[in-house]
């Protein structure tokens, strides 16, 4: 049974090592955003300041693990094995959700994961107890912490959102968007304020209560005694190194982004890093002291987990864990191809140009936007109009300084990362529960709004994406809660088989988010053309671009319309429901796709030469025209399709199938042919299709009148008759918009 135990244990570890690197991923949102996306330097550079950052915080982190040992259990009332059932089922449940958040690219919080997945299986141990005994759940399980957490949540998005947006403004009024001609006074004081609160949140919520800090005298209780001494000859010192290199040339809105970039990363190591390691490492205490005092796990009570660690042993070891720990968040946010997927999310949803929108509109999107115009509306005749007037100068986003490529400027940057810091240090302060990962990203929101970034043609975009996210945390919450019930139920009732059940699960979801993240990649691959096209002022290499990302997305609607074709004629001839319910899904989905590549090409043929976009306009045009006609004859042709299967009426007959065969070969093998032109940009066969394509069309007309006899002279279905004589008007629809596509393809390339 001790070896049964060890190798569980080690699981753990694999387990934290996985975790470490997909939740360090999701959290690099917290402190690389800011310096990532107004280009403070280059993204190496970042990443190396994050990463030192993140080797001291780990190095200097006190380690502490209280919510892990008893923050949500009693351990007074749990087993060896209860409790390495329930650290088995937190580990899982993490990793599984933050690889998920992860492929989705949408950031979520590690606190409320470990949380609630601390909570979910402890109740399902705790549940199993009240039966066999009498005890309450409130003697088996601490859910003021889990309710500490919840407000949390609604404390850091209210808040966080709330002074993000009014700060923001009081910047940009201050400094405009060309920020530099506006420093002589203001950057000294402004530099001196946020070097000060970067450095007073370093030393409580980075290094507070270290060894580093003890060595030198200040402790604790010495930093709680003199904060106002530390304050002021913080912010006296910083102001005046700010003004001696702001007239040494030097950009001091860089330095405050990367210093504090660097505080948010040690403070992230500090203190976050129980989140990953603080249940196997209290599961190593608790094996530790099982082998040296108990024999049977189902009996020995794990009381060692309510104080505080003193085994030597283990005591002597944490320090190597939490390096460890370091290196290997380090190792993870280097190579990490979806901690730069959640980074792009959040800064997307922040951006202050339009460009490439993540997310589609919603209902409650719409309606917050038509509210705050309206609202505006009336603010705007309250407000003197000099007033306003001047206000606008401050907001005049023509004057804009920002990096090719970022996607805000400095100023707003370095707001983002002073006032998370600030905000975590208050939170501390009052014992809020504030989560780093909701302030973080929803001071980005706040300042963004501030910024006038969320214009009338992104709000309805913007809020959704910001609605998702939140969203995403209470999901998370839930989420924990429930898989780490479960797996701790499995675990405790199937045993050893329950065991390898959970660690076969766990493998399984990581190999196929794994897969599900690349195939992702693989078909972004055309809107990676398209940040290009965005971040480009040559116009010779943005019509290239443009022409680039044209082709590929007609090369791939014409493969879908393809293959749409193929499972609605297919599924009504015969009666296959899943393949016109497949074609459902697959064109709603090319619908919502060519909405947002429409806009983007739109976009594109603004920055191309005026006398080449004069040319190319018509046949850009008619292709997007036509391409939108293709996407509702198919929708024409599926809905009276889908009913018909769907509802068991008359199938069609089998002459009539005979006869529509043929149509659906030649209808493919023209597609086929159009597909091969398109992708390979070749367009030399293009009149023998376009005369292949009359010719079925010609067809068509044919057979459609024969039908429209048969209907009119024979006692057949009515049903069956007028849904084949649709799919043969619509069909005839898509030959037709094809072979315009197919011509407004070549000139556009031409």
């Amino acid at each position: 049974m001790s070896l049964l135990y060890l190798g569980i244990l080690l699981f753990l570890f694999i387990l934290a090592i996985c975790d470490l690197s997909v939740g360090v991923a999701n959290d690099a949102v917290n402190f690389m955003s800011p310096a990532v996306g107004a280009r403070a330097a280059k993204f190496k550079v970042v990443l190396i300041v994050a990463a030192i950052g993140i080797l001291v915080g780990a190095s200097a982190s006190s380690g502490m693990m209280d919510i892990a040992r008893h923050g949500i259990i009693n351990p007074l009332y749990y087993t060896f094995d209860d409790v390495i059932c329930i650290f088995l089922a937190v580990s899982a449940t993490d990793i599984i959700l933050m690889d998920i958040f992860n492929t989705l690219g949408m950031p979520t919080s590690t606190t409320v994961s470990m949380v609630f997945g601390l909570l979910g299986g402890s109740s399902a141990l705790a549940l199993s107890k009240m039966m066999d005994n009498a005890y309450t759940y409130a003697d088996l399980i601490n859910t003021g912490k889990a309710l500490q957490v919840i407000i949390g949540i609604f404390l850091s998005v209210a808040i966080a959102f709330v002074v993000g947006l009014i700060v923001m403004w009081i910047a940009r009024v201050i400094f405009t968007f060309n920020y530099k001609k506006h420093l002589r006074w203001s950057i000294a004081i402004y530099g001196g304020l946020a070097i000060t609160c970067i450095s007073y949140f370093l030393l409580v919520s980075g290094l507070k209560g270290t060894k580093l800090l003890a060595s030198v005298g200040m402790t604790s209780e010495w930093i709680n005694t003199h904060n106002w001494e530390i304050l002021i000859y913080l912010f006296v010192g910083a102001t005046i190194l700010m003004e001696i290199l702001h007239l040494l040339k030097v950009n001091i809105f860089r330095i405050i982004v990367l210093f504090g970039t660097f505080s948010l990363a040690m403070a992230f190591a500090g203190n976050d890093l129980v989140n990953f390691i603080g249940v196997p490492l209290s599961g190593l205490e608790s094996y530790i002291d099982f082998t040296r005092h108990g024999s049977d796990g189902h009996t020995y009570i794990m009381s060692i987990l309510a104080a505080p660690s003193t085994d030597p042993l283990f005591v002597s070891m944490k320090p190597w864990f939490l390096i460890g720990a370091g290196i290997v968040m380090v190792l993870a946010i280097s190579m990490s191809q979806k901690a730069r997927k959640v980074i792009e999310t959040n800064n997307n949803l922040a951006s202050q140009q339009e460009g490439e929108e993540v997310f589609s509109s919603s209902k409650i999107a719409r309606t917050m936007v038509r509210t705050v115009i309206n609202a505006t509306s009336t603010v705007d005749k309250i407000i003197p109009k000099k007033v306003e007037a001047w206000i606008n100068t401050r907001f005049n986003e023509d004057e804009s300084i920002i990096p090719e490529g970022a996607t805000f400027d400095l100023v707003r940057a370095s707001v983002n990362l002073v006032l998370s810091g600030l905000l975590i240090v208050v939170g501390t302060s009052l014992q809020l529960p504030l989560s780093t990962t909701y302030v973080a990203f929803m001071v980005g929101m706040g300042s963004s709004l501030a910024d006038r970034a969320w214009g009338r043609e992104t709000a309805v975009y913007r809020i959704t994406g910001v609605i998702t996210v939140i969203g995403g945390w209470f999901i998370t919450a839930g989420a924990a809660f429930i898989l780490s019930l479960c797996i701790a139920s499995i675990n405790h009732s199937a045993g050893v088989l329950g065991i390898l059940i959970v660690i076969g699960i766990v493998i399984a979801v990581i190999i196929r988010n794994n897969r599900a993240f690349k195939k992702k990649q693989s078909s972004e691959d055309v809107d990676l053309i398209f940040r290009r096209l965005a971040k480009s002022h040559n116009k010779q290499e943005v019509w290239e671009l443009l022409s680039s990302h044209v082709l590929r997305m007609q090369g791939d609607f014409t493969e879908s319309i393809r293959e749409i074709f193929r499972n609605i004629t297919n599924g009504v001839m015969h009666e296959n429901i899943r393949q016109l319910r497949q074609a459902s899904h697959d064109l709603e989905n090319l619908k919502n796709k060519w909405k947002r590549y429409r806009r983007k090409e739109i976009l594109g043929m603004r920055k191309i030469d005026y006398l080449l976009a004069v040319e190319k306009n018509t046949w850009f045009h008619l292709g997007s025209n036509n391409m939108t006609q293709i996407i509702y004859s198919l929708k024409r042709m599926l809905d009276p399709a889908l009913e018909h299967v769907d509802n068991n009426f008359s199938p069609l007959s089998k002459e009539v199938i005979d006869e529509f065969i043929p149509i659906c070969n030649d209808t493919d093998l023209l597609l086929e042919s159009i597909l091969q032109m398109v992708k390979s940009n070749d367009f030399k066969g293009s009149d023998k299709t376009l005369v292949e394509g009359n010719a079925l069309k010609s067809r068509l007309s044919q057979i459609r009148h024969t039908q429209q006899d048969h209907l009119q002279r024979e006692e057949n279905n009515i049903r069956a008759a007028l849904l084949y004589l649709n799919m043969l008007d619509e069909t005839q629809e898509l030959i037709s918009m094809m072979r315009h596509l197919l011509r407004a393809a070549k000139r556009f390339q031409q």
